[in-house]
């Protein structure tokens, strides 16, 4: 993990080369909201609006609009969209020198930030476009025979349940997805879910470290040590995870991760990283061909034809924003903007939560509903009204709305959410 000692020092290197980009809202707007922050603990600067109000202004958002849905994907804060514009504009001089000689081996810089970050060795870090891309290496990769089990829930990401299913129709193998309660009385139950669940035929566990339907936290490490215990593999999805609440490879101990870095990292949109342990690198074909020189080599699963270097190199700019805030006091902000929302609603009459409130099982996403209301008019009725953006959500045992604030969101934005929501709670949708 990088302390903050390497941070500021790392800040003070890229303020060398980046002046100018910093001056205008980065570091400036960084060390402004720190020296804000001396002394307090995550907690207590989760409601320091000083504090926060410096982070707002280092990022160039829509304010005409409420947007609530950052676990699609997230706007970047102006320090990464300048590096990015700065690469696009320079790989664009010459590209098979400027962008293929220069810049893409600076990717070697960004795997090595990320794994130190992750807590892994950057022989095990892949740099992809997005957590599916990520995951669909190892599901498609994985060597399976007809009738072999992939064990799963039914509320893991739909694109990679539709991956299984293309494999079930295509070679014979079973997907067997059970249900769990929404939310949990607490975390051992979904272990032992999986583990219940287990036949001779299960091959494969493939779960989410936090589901985008209600922010659902799995314990990851009790589930892959199970499962290893069993002889089986494991995929984690963390699209949702990765710089949303603080974490490392050791919490996890897991051999598979994928996640998306547009997210909760506000990093450039389309990228993501995959670990994988390396003994697993060998046996796990990539997406795309590679030559077998590259078989133990983590670089074959970045063997995807010509793409920019910008958005990958753009990433360390994002890792750096992220670690200046801190991933302490990122997860305490975000949970304190969602229970900003939920706990206004908790306990009215016709209100259904389906996050949980213990903060060992969820962040900042919260789902919540209304008895005989159909999600899908709310979030209509919203935008149409106030121009807030959420997402409705139709999963039977977590129907409502799913709603992700983020570090440059106000308390006047979720207030907004919370009147709007109120008055369709209390007089239903007029139209």
């Amino acid at each position: 993990m990088v302390t903050r000692r390497d941070f500021f020092h790392s800040l003070a290197g890229a303020a060398a080369v980046t002046a100018p980009t910093f001056r205008k809202g980065g570091l400036e707007r960084m060390l402004a909201a720190n020296a804000t922050a001396k002394g307090r603990s995550a907690q207590e600067l989760a409601q320091n609006e000083d504090f926060w109000l410096q982070i707002q202004q280092a990022f160039t958002v829509d304010r005409s609009l409420v947007n609530l849905n950052n676990g699609g994907v997230s706007p970047a804060p102006k320090v990464v969209q300048d590096a990015l514009r700065r690469y696009v504009e320079f790989s664009n001089q010459a590209p098979v020198y400027t962008m293929w000689e220069i810049l893409e081996p600076q990717i070697e810089g960004v795997r090595r930030r990320l794994a130190d970050d992750f807590g892994c060795d950057a022989e095990e870090m892949a740099i992809t476009r997005n957590a599916s891309e990520a995951l669909e290496i190892c599901q498609m990769g994985l060597d399976l025979e007809p009738g072999d089990e992939i064990l799963t829930t039914d509320q893991d990401y739909g694109r990679m349940l539709t991956t299984w299913e293309q494999r079930v129709r295509r070679e014979g193998l079973v997907l067997k997805k059970f249900s769990f309660p929404t939310p949990p009385p607490n975390m051992q139950v979904l272990v032992d879910l999986f583990e219940q669940n287990i036949t001779p035929r299960t091959k494969v566990i493939h779960f989410c470290h936090i589901t985008n339907l209600t922010g659902q936290i799995f314990p990851v490490k009790a589930i892959c040590q199970m499962a290893r215990a069993h002889g089986i593999e494991t995929i984690v999805d963390g699209a949702h995870a990765y710089a949303h609440f603080p974490f490392t490879h050791a919490d996890l101990d897991c051999d598979r991760y994928g996640t998306s870095l547009h997210k909760w990292l506000l990093a450039p949109h389309g990228t993501g990283f995959l670990y994988m342990r390396k003994e697993k690198i060998k046996d796990t074909w990539p997406l795309m061909a590679a030559p077998a020189r590259m078989d133990d080599d983590i670089r074959k699963f970045e063997e995807i034809g010509t793409h920019p270097a910008g958005n990958h190199n753009a990433i360390a700019e994002a890792l750096t924003f992220h670690q200046g805030i801190g991933a302490e006091r990122k997860a305490a902000r975000l949970r304190y903007l969602r229970d900003r929302f939920l706990r206004h609603f908790e306990g009215m009459p016709g209100i259904v939560i389906n996050t949980s409130f213990d903060p060992a099982q969820s962040c900042g996403i919260g789902n919540l509903g209304i008895e005989g209301i159909d999600p899908a008019l709310i979030r209509q009725h919203l935008w149409k009204t106030k121009r807030i953006i959420v997402v409705s959500i139709g999963h039977p045992d977590c129907t409502g709305l799913r709603v992700t604030p983020n570090v440059y969101t106000t308390l006047d934005e979720v207030d907004v959410f919370i009147e709007s929501f109120e008055e369709v709670l209390r007089h239903g949708i007029v139209e």
